[in-house]
């Protein structure tokens, strides 16, 4: 696949995160107006009228939301992969292998953490310089030789570079509000109707109410998940051939790709958002028809055809 060039990546993913800014918000403002459509029996009027009296709330609801996220998503990842600093003292080899890529290209060193597991798997995170951040499994840094692991750095290195991180993170926010959102109404749902059965003159109003809820949010989600998927999956390729160009050693990453391979799974981290950020996630269930990753052997194939 060919490589679009550093400055035309950020520009394409820059555009990406306004519109994604702009795109989910506007779906929660369409979810709330169906379900108030509906509970209104279709009448305009009053559907009107009630949305924009409860716009404010959304729209502030919805900021704070993604404030908390976006400058806490350090901490949050942190928290989900139980990573931790990476010491310079006992990983000279790590930090020698990212600073020389990073004087390579004249970027800032971006920090480096560590998950204590024998997994074979490493992801980029952060939103600006002082964010940005490269973590990586004891297990890949002990398998890996230096070449190999030089492929992997410069990969993620990549994925600052172009500002994949970035927009990741924003997609993330935004998707995990939905899923929050499905989930706590598909709960009071769930409590709702056991607790009913109880209840003789409970006509099953309150719960038709929410099951319309989580209908429209279920398909909210679904279409926040397709706008997800409109990052593509060639952004992995993309760092691929950011990391040949950094290295010009293409078969060093493809041969970091096979030891990779089968290998990558960290049973400790269950956020499936988070897992999206690694250099390899397989999707399973329902989930692998929404895969953010290309098959990992169609990477390699291309890795060993430069």
């Amino acid at each position: 696949m060919q490589y679009l060039g550093i400055r035309q990546q950020i520009i394409r993913n820059n555009t990406k995160s306004i519109l994604f800014l702009l795109a989910f918000p506007l779906l929660i403002l369409v979810g709330v107006y169906v379900v108030l459509y509906i509970l209104s029996e279709q009448e305009i009027q009053t559907t009107n009228a009630q949305f924009l009296s409860i716009i404010p709330i959304v729209i502030i609801g919805v900021t704070i939301w993604f404030f908390i996220s976006y400058f806490f998503h350090t901490q949050m990842i942190q928290m989900a992969t139980q990573s931790q600093p990476l010491e310079r003292r006992e990983n000279m080899r790590v930090y020698n292998l990212t600073e020389n890529l990073c004087m390579s290209v004249g970027m800032t060193m971006p920090k480096l953490y560590i998950i204590e597991s024998d997994a074979l798997n490493a992801f980029a995170s952060g939103i600006n310089e002082k964010t940005f951040a490269i973590t990586l499994t004891r297990g890949i840094i002990n398998t890996l030789n230096d070449e190999e692991l030089e492929g992997v750095i410069a990969h993620e290195l990549t994925h600052i570079r172009n500002r994949d991180v970035r927009l990741l993170i924003v997609t993330i926010v935004f998707v995990g509000i939905f899923a929050t959102l499905a989930d706590i109404t598909l709960r009071m749902l769930v409590r709702g109707g056991f607790s009913s059965r109880n209840r003789k003159n409970d006509k099953g109003g309150g719960g038709a109410v929410l099951l319309i809820i989580l209908l429209v949010v279920g398909a909210i989600y679904l279409l926040s998940i397709l706008f997800k998927l409109a990052l593509s999956r060639s952004r992995e390729y993309m760092a691929d051939a950011g990391a040949v160009e950094l290295t010009r050693n293409s078969l060093a990453l493809a041969s970091a790709l096979k030891k990779i391979s089968g290998d990558s799974t960290i049973k400790e981290i269950k956020n499936d958002e988070v897992k999206e950020l690694f250099i390899d996630y397989k999707a399973e269930g329902f989930l692998a028809l929404f895969a953010t990753h290309p098959p990992i052997n169609k990477r390699i194939q291309v890795l060993e055809q430069y």
